[in-house]
């Protein structure tokens, strides 16, 4: 069987992720999108509702699983047994980065985890989660960028914030 992991904040879940784990989908067995919890990263939502999000975006899709995890990815991808790594690549900055975190991973687990690269349509190549955070943020239009019930979690959130 073969697997992947396609891990990420997902702070929140866009278009250009959803568009990954489709592509990914069809090409491997058993796609898990895990959700990071990282201590070095103030996210808008909480572990369990980034979680909650993709299950629900993800639910027509029967191959895909959705999880999380802590800690170092090649730790988490053995306790899975997944040797493949899937990210996507918006523009070659993200190339230059997600080229040394594959190759510092591929060292550290003694080359037994691989990573695959999808390029993002050119459709999302413009979409990050910062940049629709920042547009709900200021009650802009997310609905090109994100499923509708992620548009109602943002304004939500950010509603709920200004009443603290």
């Amino acid at each position: 069987m073969k697997k992947a992991i396609y891990p990420g904040s997902f702070d929140p879940v866009t278009y250009g992720h959803l568009d990954i784990i489709k592509r990914a989908a069809a090409i491997f067995d058993e796609v898990t999108v895990s959700v990071l919890y990282n201590v070095k990263k103030s996210s808008l939502f909480s572990v369990d509702e980034r979680v909650k999000m993709l299950k629900e975006a993800t639910k027509d899709l029967p191959n895909v699983k959705v999880d999380s995890f802590s800690g170092l990815l090649i730790d988490y991808a053995k306790s899975k047994d997944v040797h493949c790594v899937i990210r996507g690549l918006r523009a070659i900055t993200d190339f230059e980065y997600e080229l040394q975190v594959s190759q510092t991973n591929h060292l550290l687990s003694h080359g037994d985890l691989d990573t695959v690269f999808f390029t993002t349509d050119l459709q999302y190549s413009y979409l990050s989660s910062s940049s629709v955070k920042e547009i709900a943020y200021f009650q802009g239009d997310v609905s090109p960028c994100v499923p509708d019930f992620v548009a109602d979690a943002l304004e939500a959130k950010y509603a709920e914030q200004d009443r603290k």
